[in-house]
């Protein structure tokens, strides 16, 4: 009885976590409501308030998992229990922050714990397993908002502290047994970090150098996973979007270009071993006589692998430089344990050859001009941004394919996800989709262009070259290796409180045998 009893003053607060969860997950695009990310996290935290380890572990489990169940049900395109098991297990991850924040908004500080302990937890997600999923972070969520404009300063993770602690702020002011004292601090804090955010400037100048790109959107053939299996059809798409393109530049409808960009996957099949394929797109990068950078999927190194590729094709030269994604997609274009799993998920087969991570950022100098290429879902990874703006690139080159999850709210996502990189690195971006979406990004996030999903387009962009480093890349991982070790900090502490706590609640065991002195016993 006593068990059920307890089960009972527990599900309201599950409920609560549930509800907190799907507001979290309807603050993303295609939604796009940010500001449900200050009243997601005080819900939870009022969830997780006075309740004991076991039970923050099931609050944090509804939370997280109804969390990714909202925010990815593009997966479900895949498979249902492939989405299933993506919202459980990034779910869990919550779980653990419930089980932990239990103890530390026992804390004094508890409001500087509690963001650092998300970030932390955000690390995680981001880091295992199988390279992680670096999706849910609170800082996706602001790319139309002044707050995100931090970013520049204090990069994602610092963002998403900055947005979890307001959050707390939030819950602060609200909370019952708060001093006077602390809501009034807590408030004007928190107005002052928004408020203060919409007062900052982002340049759009650069270093007062140009280049000029086209970004070629040749569209594929049906959506989801119908386009697989007709790579040739996709390639000459995206050929002839490139010689209709020349036409408009030989008529002065546009400029010329200095570099055509062509999208991850605009060919599935090897140029270097394929005479049909190289000769389609040596058609187009003769026909436009400047660099093509294309996205291609080859062969090896080693048997039954492959890479997914950018290769930068010159019209003089041939195939030159090289940049192999470092970041594939696990059950996607690989299958970790794959001789163990095949057999039992025969589905599994539909991914191929094995997709091999490439080695080293994607810096490649064309013609004068340094581009960092990333590929599709890395851009979501700090290191692969970090790498390529430390490496000099002056420009940002988004190679993409997102024909699998066309209409499901997913290319939104990452085109959120772009355009705060753009903020966060001070540089332009550039987006080239197989079918949408492709577009201009500027530094401070705004957009130049977005083109429309499942359509063919062809855009071509004066964009500024930046040299540069914002505050953000300038300190690098820095923010997300501090707050996280805080968050540990925090942890370690309210561990140590809890069991000094226990240690005094404690009764002192029973004296054993009896004090009563012995009498003498006369000689």
């Amino acid at each position: 009885m006593d068990r059920l009893r307890a089960l009972g003053r527990l599900l309201p607060r599950v409920a609560v976590a549930v509800g907190a969860g799907a507001l979290l997950g309807f603050a993303f695009e295609p939604h796009d409501l940010p500001w449900l990310t200050i009243v997601a996290v005080p819900l939870l935290l009022a969830a997780l308030h006075g309740i004991s380890m076991k039970a923050g572990f099931l609050v944090g489990a509804g939370f997280g998992i109804t969390y990714y169940a909202v925010l990815v049900p593009w997966l479900s395109v895949i498979g249902g229990d492939a989405a299933i098991a993506l919202a459980v297990l990034e779910g869990l991850f919550y779980a653990v922050f419930g089980l932990f924040a239990t103890q530390v908004l026992k804390l004094r500080w508890w409001a500087l714990w509690i963001p650092c302990l998300w970030v932390a937890t955000e690390f995680a997600t981001a880091s295992v397993p199988f390279g992680g999923f670096p999706w849910g972070r609170l800082a996706w969520a602001f790319a139309d908002a002044p707050l995100g404009r931090l970013a520049a300063y204090v990069g994602i993770p610092g963002l998403s502290f900055v947005v979890a602690f307001i959050g707390v702020l939030v819950y602060a002011v609200l909370r019952r047994g708060t001093a006077l004292r602390m809501r009034i601090v807590s408030l004007v804090a928190g107005l002052a970090i928004v408020f203060g955010s919409a007062l900052i400037h982002l340049s759009l100048a650069g270093d007062g150098k140009s280049v000029t790109a086209a970004m070629v959107q040749g569209n594929v053939p049906g959506k989801g996973l119908e386009f697989l299996g007709r790579a040739r059809t996709v390639t000459r798409n995206h050929l002839q979007a490139t010689l209709d393109l020349q036409k408009d530049v030989d008529a002065g409808k546009v400029k010329k270009p200095d570099l055509v960009i062509w999208p991850e996957n605009s060919t599935d099949i090897d140029p270097y071993k394929d005479a049909e394929t190289r000769a389609d797109i040596e058609q187009a990068v003769h026909a436009v006589d400047v660099p093509i950078l294309v996205g291609a999927v080859t062969e090896g190194p080693g048997e039954n692998e492959r890479q997914t590729t950018g290769i930068v094709w010159d019209p003089v030269s041939g195939p030159g430089q090289r940049y192999a994604k470092r970041h594939p997609v696990p059950f996607g274009e690989y299958i970790p344990f794959r001789d163990q799993l095949l057999p039992y998920i025969h589905r599994l087969e539909m991914v191929g050859a094995q997709t091999v991570p490439g080695v080293g950022p994607g810096v490649m100098p064309i013609r004068g001009v340094k581009y960092g290429d990333v590929i599709c879902f890395e851009l979501a990874y700090d290191n692969v941004i970090s790498d390529v703006v430390k490496g000099g690139a002056q420009v940002l080159i988004v190679q993409t394919n997102n024909a699998t999850y066309g209409g499901t709210g997913q290319p939104e996502q990452q085109f959120a996800i772009t355009r705060m990189r753009a903020i966060e690195t001070g540089r332009t971006i550039l987006i080239a989709s197989t079918s949408g979406i492709s577009g201009v990004i500027r530094p401070d996030g705004s957009v130049e262009h977005k083109s429309a999903q499942f359509t063919r387009d062809i855009y071509v962009a004066d964009v500024p070259l930046t040299d540069g480093q914002t505050l953000a890349t300038t300190i690098g991982g820095w923010p997300q290796w501090i707050l996280t070790g805080l968050g540990l900090l925090g942890l370690v502490l309210a561990l140590l409180n809890r069991r000094r706590t226990r240690a005094e609640q404690t009764p002192p065991p029973p004296a054993t045998g009896s004090t009563k002195p012995r009498e003498k016993v006369p000689a």
